[in-house]
């Protein structure tokens, strides 16, 4: 393959050529659409969405399989639209929230004719090989595609507690950052459209993570009678106190180095462990909720690194 000449036009995306087709370029097509957003799916998180939009002045289409989860919308402002491709062809901004990728695509595929020219925000959780696939497909029919993962639940969109993650050109991400600002703060975490929902599902691992210990202590409290509601603020005393723990071991992962600044060795700490087991035994309890994490320490433990930190199980997750 010969050079290019440093003086040729820079290649464009399909969906740029197809907004070139129609007459306007991407500054000047957001400039005159960043009022008018539409938005495909309208569970509880879709309707928040929506809602939030709405409430921030802008111009909504808003499309779901059952007609009815529309009118509360519709009562805000909201315009309804009859299929799909109405609410696509309603705005340049498309932001899809449905239950999982097989209802995007099956929502989106019959309507590839009305994608060319706009953008496709995908705020429906997924895995990062679907948003690119996903990105991939969006490109080859003319539009920009943002995978997105939302860290909030509906009730906190549109709050200072709500963000969003967002993947993808980086072009399209800053041309509609203003509208995506109004659910929440958006933060862009990388060209790869897999980055989003790669960075989402390791948030939603950590907070699982912590849910599972949860209730597994609840459960202890509640198998000797005591009220869970009355245990619950010493617990999350317990967890705040941790809160540092994930900057100390992110340090430790990414050195290596799991000897440093170690305070309870990971020897001592499965000892310990065991008694979560006969303690669960003696109450009448299943500890099925911490028995992976066992299964690791003994092994990390036999493979010599007894003297080591906990965080050093990481390596066993490798395959």
């Amino acid at each position: 393959m010969t050079g290019t000449p440093s003086t040729a036009t820079p290649s464009r995306s399909c969906a740029d050529r197809e907004r070139a087709r129609a007459g306007w370029t991407s500054t000047e097509g957001v400039a005159m659409n960043q009022k008018t957003v539409s938005v495909l799916g309208l569970g509880d998180m879709g309707s928040a969405l929506a809602s939030a939009l709405l409430a921030a002045g802008h111009q909504v289409a808003v499309w779901n399989r059952t007609a009815a989860k529309a009118e509360p919308l519709v009562a805000k402002g909201a315009t309804s639209a009859g299929t799909a491709a109405e609410a696509i062809l309603a705005s340049r901004l498309v932001v899809v929230c449905l239950l999982d990728y097989d209802s995007v695509s099956q929502t989106l595929t019959p309507h590839t004719d009305v994608l060319a020219g706009r953008t496709l925000v995908n705020l429906t959780n997924g895995t990062p090989g679907q948003a690119r696939e996903m990105a991939a497909w969006a490109a080859d029919h003319g539009a920009d595609y943002l995978d997105g993962g939302i860290m909030a639940v509906p009730p906190m969109i549109a709050t200072p507690e709500a963000f969003v993650l967002y993947s993808g050109p980086s072009g399209a991400f800053e041309a509609w950052r203003p509208v995506l600002n109004v659910f929440g703060e958006s933060k862009y975490v990388g060209d790869d459209p897999g980055s989003a929902a790669l960075q989402d599902l390791a948030l939603l691992s950590g907070m699982y993570g912590t849910i599972a210990g949860t209730l597994h202590a609840f459960a202890l409290i509640r198998s000797a009678g005591g009220s869970t509601r009355e245990f619950a603020p010493l617990l999350n005393r317990w967890l705040q106190g941790m809160n540092g723990w994930p900057v100390a071991a992110a340090e430790q992962i990414d050195t290596g180095d799991y000897g440093k600044d170690v305070v309870s060795n990971l020897g001592m700490q499965e000892a310990g462990y065991v008694n979560h087991f006969i303690a669960a035994e003696e109450q009448g309890i299943s500890a099925e909720l911490l028995t992976p994490l066992h299964a690791l320490m003994k092994r990390r433990v036999a493979d010599g690194h007894a003297d080591e930190d906990l965080t050093g199980v990481i390596e066993l997750l490798k395959r």
